[in-house]
């Protein structure tokens, strides 16, 4: 079955960029100050642990202050690593509030945190996990009701650590199809779809990353019936997320996944190739 797993939201407001009041992230600082204590009491740098969690030093960083929730492959080398005899695991369980992200979306974050493949269609914006802070600025800004600065700084930071997965999980396979229309509107101004153009070219460069845009030029295709998302875990499970302006839609019921998959594997076929692409991508940034 489908299950609406949130509250409030708009348009790819993954990372709370809808109406959700971000929570506070009082359990993921005391996890992150746990880990600093085992860290240091195994004589560890976080440049010394990171090799042995898989992880970069950032991430170390970031879940040690508590600003990242930690994909539970860290948590179990974490707790091998710093002989934590099941206190990191513990402590991980009680973990529930994730800051700067919607509620409704953070059974999928968590998820995609360890998913090794993700496919992604959005047909009203860019991504979240393409965009760039200038243009994630722009739309945090222009919502309504309006955020307040402190708010709007914690929405697009927790965007920014989403977007770590793209450069920390080089053998998760990233599929992203966006609408070509989403990139002529210039949202932020001319210089900011350049920068978030150029971006997208530098991500698409990646082995695990491909980006195919859907021209306007089709009149229909699959995916008319708007955005979604799809994972496959490490057990080899697939599951969906559908994400409209109040809400979000965690899907697991096998049929509506294959209905999901059926419906992206036509519009991969829809859309250019990856070639012609990258191609459309930087004649528009030389237009922009």
């Amino acid at each position: 079955m489908t299950e609406h797993v949130g509250e409030l939201g708009c348009a790819g407001s993954e990372d709370g960029a809808g109406g959700g009041e971000p929570e506070t992230s009082d359990s993921l600082r005391a996890f992150g100050e746990v880990v600093k204590a085992f860290r240091k009491r195994a004589g560890l740098t976080q440049e010394s642990f990171a090799p042995q969690v898989r992880y970069s030093v950032p991430t170390v960083a970031s879940i040690e202050q508590g600003r990242r929730f930690p994909p539970h492959d860290f948590v179990e080398r974490a707790e091998a690593a710093l002989d934590g005899f099941g206190a990191l695991r513990g402590a991980a369980r009680h973990l529930s509030r994730q800051p700067g992200l919607a509620s409704w979306f953070r059974q999928w974050a968590k998820l995609e945190a360890e998913a090794i493949s993700l496919n992604t269609y959005e047909c009203r914006l860019v991504p979240g996990l393409l965009q760039t802070e200038a243009y994630a600025r722009t739309l945090f800004a222009d919502r309504l009701p309006p955020l307040g600065d402190e708010e709007l700084e914690a929405r697009l930071s927790a965007r920014t650590e989403r977007q770590h997965l793209l450069r920390e999980r080089p053998n998760t396979a990233y599929s992203f199809i966006m609408e070509e229309h989403v990139l002529l509107r210039r949202t932020g101004g001319v210089a900011a779809t350049r920068t978030l153009i150029d971006n997208i070219l530098d991500l698409a460069e990646k082995r695990n990353i491909e980006v195919q845009v859907m021209p306007q030029a089709r009149g229909s295709h699959a995916g008319l019936d708007g955005p979604m998302q799809l994972l496959e875990t490490p057990d080899n499970k697939w599951f969906g997320y559908c994400e409209g302006q109040e809400s979000g839609q965690f899907i697991h019921e096998p049929k509506v996944v294959s209905m999901l998959q059926m419906r992206y594997a036509r519009m991969r076929s829809q859309a250019l190739s990856l070639e012609d692409s990258l191609s459309l991508l930087q004649r528009m940034r030389g237009e922009a």
